[in-house]
């Protein structure tokens, strides 16, 4: 987008010095993938490619001041670290999405911007299963890179199932296009367009899956597109285990409900060789707990994906409205995602280490 199209610049980057693993990256291009799609690609300094080695499907924390607050957004990279040295991201414009809008109209070459370094456990499993894929919008972003891992190192079949409006809102539409003409034998794709096929049915997942129940199925898109593929693969009997799920957006909190529940009155919090105790208000999040206490806990994602936040509950009990990021046992130890968890109890106490 040529500069003289953009709308008066009301933020911009930060770059702080390199505190918690965040680091000042140049932008090297800029890539308008689609109309409402843009691609950043950020040169990394030799002396910080350790810091930024990723896996595929992982992801990136981005520091960006808009009207003098500063944001946090967290956006995986698009790019594929076995094809690539440069690290990219893709963010697609949402309605309301304030930062994702910003950058749409505002990624310049040559702009720096304060990157954390990679997270995530959406990455590929140390198996030669298949690898099926279903992608929404821009949950396409970590399943492209995904894929081109797998079909590039590995003697993997893959399969990729993509959901849009319509045909211009396609992102990567020539890329997949081209991992086709590389692997035609190992590689197929459907696209599935609202616009003519509907929204996407537990029908259309289970047609799909056909012949492919002993896969590694990858899941990525807006929550109600995730949540119909995720019970059509459980329902096809694709074990939970096999089912990895990527969210963008944060499962929001169910008003509180006091009818015979227990009200919890106060929350303990220990972080560093602070502890303080912080009155309860109802709704609110272990980590928004933190914070009204005054507190700089940890965080990053916010959406229970990244483990960033996650802390043990000693006393007292919490539940968890979404948990990508921890597994059974460290659940059963007390560990929580702060971002997603509720106080059930009384009185909680919080163990940030």
């Amino acid at each position: 987008m040529p500069p003289a199209t953009r709308p008066v610049d009301t933020a911009a980057a930060v770059t702080p010095s390199s505190s918690n693993g965040f680091a000042p990256l140049r932008v090297k291009r800029v890539v308008q993938e689609t109309a409402d799609a843009v691609s950043l690609i950020f040169e990394v300094p030799d002396g910080d490619r350790e810091r930024f080695a990723y896996r595929s499907g992982q992801f990136v924390t981005l520091r960006v001041l808009i009207d003098g607050h500063e944001h946090q957004r967290c956006y995986s990279m698009s790019s594929c670290p076995v094809l690539e040295a440069d690290l990219q991201v893709t963010v697609k414009r949402d309605r309301g999405g304030l930062v994702s809008n910003w950058l749409n109209d505002n990624a310049a070459v040559g702009a720096e911007y304060s990157v954390g370094p990679p997270e995530g456990r959406f990455v590929l499993t140390d198996t030669d299963r298949e690898l099926v894929a279903f992608a929404g919008g821009s949950g396409i972003t970590p399943v492209i890179s995904l894929l081109r891992s797998a079909l590039t190192a590995t003697p993997r079949r893959a399969g990729l199932f993509y959901a849009n409006r319509g045909r211009d809102s396609i992102i990567f539409a020539d890329a997949l296009a081209q991992l086709e003409t590389e692997h035609p034998e190992r590689f197929s794709l459907r696209h599935h367009l609202d616009e003519s096929a509907g929204v996407v049915s537990q029908q259309h997942v289970a047609e799909f899956m056909r012949g492919r129940g002993n896969a590694d199925v990858y899941v990525c898109g807006p929550g109600p597109f995730m949540d119909t593929v995720e019970t059509a693969l459980l329902e096809f009997g694709v074990p939970r285990q096999r089912i990895h799920l990527e969210r963008f957006t944060a499962v929001a909190a169910p008003a509180p409900d006091t009818n015979g529940a227990v009200i919890t009155e106060e929350v303990t919090i220990q972080l560093d060789r602070t502890t303080v105790t912080q009155p309860y208000r109802a709704g609110n999040t272990l980590l928004q707990t933190a914070r009204l206490a005054g507190l700089k806990a940890p965080s990053s994602c916010e959406t229970g994906s990244c483990g960033t936040c996650m802390a043990q509950v000693t006393e007292g009990s919490a539940r968890m409205l979404n948990n990508d990021a921890l597994d059974d046992d460290e659940v059963a130890e007390g560990w929580v995602v702060t971002c997603q968890a509720i106080p059930t109890s009384p009185t909680v106490r919080v163990v940030y280490e």
